[in-house]
């Protein structure tokens, strides 16, 4: 496997593909001042390098989309930890990682590039698109929808049937009990909206 981006992101993607036995073979970043990662070389150009998988390994879900759209043929792997528990209805999309301690119900489908971080808890029939990141021990309950690009940050809780659009910010420890348009961004408990975001893709 491959990584793109030499970042703490990185760092926790390496663990995980340690743990399942799959080898590293390196690492890219735009960043020409790193030099390595954990002893693994950065390598300059990836032009030539489509046969093996690759993950980006870059925490910012409009990095990953970005980085995404300029990688033109490359096959993308997953990254899931040994330790995380998965239905096996469940489907995860290309470019994904799944780390240590989460937990995927049946029916739910993840999209490509996203990122279902430690301890998170994901229920039955929920949608999750692309570029989104559900961050440690946060909790979607059942049937929950999220879209593209979504943040849902460490510790909130999204109650059953709500559909949260793309791009939104859900703050640390917010608790989400109705729908939620695009680009907002909902602190508090129960959550309401402060803002909207400005980083419109």
């Amino acid at each position: 496997m491959y990584l793109y981006g030499a970042s703490g992101h990185a760092k926790v993607i390496l663990d995980i593909l340690r743990d399942q036995g799959i080898s590293i073979h390196g690492l890219f970043d735009d960043d020409t001042s790193i030099q390595e990662l954990q002893g693994i070389q950065i390598i300059k150009s990836f032009y030539k390098l489509l046969e093996i998988p690759l993950i980006i390994s870059i925490g910012d879900n409009r990095q990953r989309k970005r980085v995404a759209e300029k990688l033109i043929d490359v096959q993308f792997g997953n990254a899931v930890h040994s330790s995380a528990i998965i239905s096996k209805t469940a489907t995860i999309g290309f470019g994904s990682v799944i780390m240590q301690g989460s937990v995927i119900q049946a029916e739910v489908v993840i999209g490509n590039h996203a990122i279902i971080n430690t301890g998170a808890s994901v229920d039955h029939d929920c949608i999750i698109d692309d570029f989104v990141s559900i961050s440690p021990h946060a909790t979607l309950c059942g049937s929950v929808k999220i879209g593209e690009g979504t943040h849902v940050c460490a510790g909130a809780v999204i109650i059953p049937n709500i559909e949260v659009g793309k791009w939104c910010t859900i703050g640390a420890g917010a608790v989400v009990i109705r729908d939620v348009p695009d680009y907002a961004v909902l602190t508090g408990v129960p959550a309401k909206i402060i803002k909207y975001s400005s980083l419109i893709m």
